[in-house]
């Protein structure tokens, strides 16, 4: 791999455990310095947890290390090279011995796992397919991974996926392993799983470094963290120095006394005795089984459960985003037929979907015409919203929701994770909705803007609004919702509400005596 000394600042050895070792990192994109000063040290045998904000600088940093950005100054050090390094290109990082495994797979789903653990690389076994099946068993057998070399990656779930994606990057001999949210899609014994085969690899002295906005996984899985903020350097802690707490007030730069102090504890008293929206027997082509549900004014309550036990498909039925295909909806007392989402819209329902790439987002479109696009579906085709107006509502809500962005032109597409859901949470606002569901609405984003958007739904709540709220953390619904509605298998399970809203309540009832 080409490396080049630089002149410009002295060469000073790495330290004797380090695998890898960035030192004064800068990179600036026009006028915005991304990184300034940074120093990140990773050592053999080690989960080291990067952390931060979205636009701390966490990205950017990966990326200078895998080669996709150039630095503008600054030193990488990598163990088994002389001196420091310069890596132009995410191939001649996989040469170095750095891979990455992102949250999105990129591996071919229509390709054997065998194929996706050697595709590119045409030396050797790949002349000899017998050969390459077999060693690719041996690897997979080795780590633990439950796959074979014949079967087609499509086949597999999201975990398999990930982990077949790690074992390419072992077997390619990494010595720095980059784990960008690999958790976000999976579930907790999926997450499991995930682990087991990290603590694998750190046992056999590759240095991993793991970025997620999962505090309790760090908390379980890692060894030290280091914290960026606003492309600067905050610092780097072992894992028992630095209290859950402590992290939090560094990310944000602020003092937080408790993050579960969110609710003021008297938001059932605000709750109405009006029932907005009532559904019974309401089922759908993806739900499996018919459900009820209703929801008050005023009132936040969720649907939780393990990932895959239904959730999302009842509140997609209750929005039309699935086929609807029996039950009786009731919108304040009188019975209604909700069809597809205009229905639903047109009844003051709002909804922001759990994928917000796929089903949120329209990509291209500037955050302006994103923001405008759910009123406009509800003006119709002959009742066009004009540039001022429009802009006058991106503005407004731009403001409001604290989006940052360059500007209302700007492709929504550029913008961070947080401020997408926030521009979609603006879209919802600006139709007035009476009933708005939020599934996931906090997944992928950073803690600060997690708990402003927390804190909007409470305060949603006590203008009159009722919201339905689901997370994968139960803590972020223990904090935002009054009466949580437990699913497993695709069914209700229980309903929890005042004392009962409680951890462990919620994971024993989801559990319900686990054969």
């Amino acid at each position: 791999m080409p490396c080049c000394v630089s002149g410009k600042r002295k060469v000073i050895g790495m330290q004797k455990d380090s695998v890898l070792e960035m030192r004064g990192i800068y990179k600036t994109f026009y006028s915005v310095k991304a990184l300034q000063n940074v120093d990140f040290t990773l050592r053999e045998g080690e989960i080291h947890a990067l952390m931060g904000e979205n636009g701390a600088g966490k990205s950017t940093l990966i990326k200078v290390l895998t080669g996709v950005y150039s630095k503008d100054a600054g030193q990488v050090f990598l163990k088994g090279h002389e001196g420091p390094i310069s890596i132009r290109s995410p191939e001649e990082a996989q040469k170095a011995g750095i891979s990455t495994v992102y949250q999105e797979i990129t591996l071919c789903p229509n390709l054997t796992v065998a194929e996706n653990m050697y595709i590119g690389r045409s030396k050797g076994i790949l002349t000899n397919w017998h050969k390459m099946n077999a060693a690719a068993d041996k690897i997979l057998e080795s780590l633990g991974i439950p796959a074979k070399a014949e079967q087609q990656l499509g086949s597999c779930s999201i975990a398999v996926q990930q982990m077949v994606a790690i074992a390419r990057a072992v077997d390619m001999e990494c010595k720095v392993l980059i784990l960008d949210e690999p958790t976000s899609s999976l579930d907790e014994s999926e997450v499991a799983k995930l682990f087991r085969l990290m603590l694998d690899l750190k046992a056999r002295g590759v240095g991993i470094i793991f970025v997620t906005h999962f505090l309790d996984q760090v908390y379980e899985v890692c060894d030290r963290i280091t914290v960026l903020r606003d492309g600067q350097l905050v610092g780097e802690y072992a894992i028992e120095n630095l209290p859950r707490v402590e992290l939090v007030s560094k990310m944000l730069g602020k003092d937080l006394d408790d993050l579960s102090e969110i609710k003021s504890g008297d938001e059932e008293a605000n709750i109405g005795s009006e029932i907005v929206y009532e559904a019974d027997e309401l089922s759908s082509v993806a739900a499996r089984f018919p459900f009820h549900f209703s929801i008050h004014k005023g009132e936040v309550n969720g649907f939780t459960g393990l990932l895959g036990s239904g959730r999302s498909e009842c509140v997609r039925a209750i929005f039309g985003a699935d086929k609807v295909t029996g039950g009786k909806v009731r919108i304040d007392g009188k019975d209604i037929h909700i069809k597809k989402p205009r229905d639903a819209m047109k009844h003051g329902i709002g909804y922001l979907p759990e994928d917000r790439k796929r089903d949120g987002i329209v990509g291209d479109l500037s955050v302006r015409d994103n923001i405008i696009l759910a009123l406009q579906v509800m003006e119709g085709f002959f009742g066009p919203i004009s540039k001022a107006k429009a802009e006058k509502f991106a503005d407004e809500y731009i403001k409001l929701l604290e989006i940052k962005t360059a500007s209302t032109d700007t492709p929504i597409k550029s913008l961070s994770g947080g401020n997408q859901q926030k521009v979609i949470l603006a879209r919802w606002l600006l139709t007035n909705p009476q009933y708005l569901i939020l599934d996931e609405p906090t997944r992928g984003i950073d803690i600060g803007t997690k708990i402003e958007i927390q804190k909007l739904v409470l305060k949603l709540a006590g203008e009159g609004k009722s919201v339905t709220f689901i997370s994968s953390e139960i803590d972020e619904m223990l904090r935002t919702c009054s009466r949580l509605i437990v699913m497993r298998d695709g069914k209700e399970v229980g309903e929890l509400s005042g004392s009962d809203l409680t951890q462990s309540k919620v994971m024993s009832t989801i559990a319900g005596g686990a054969r």
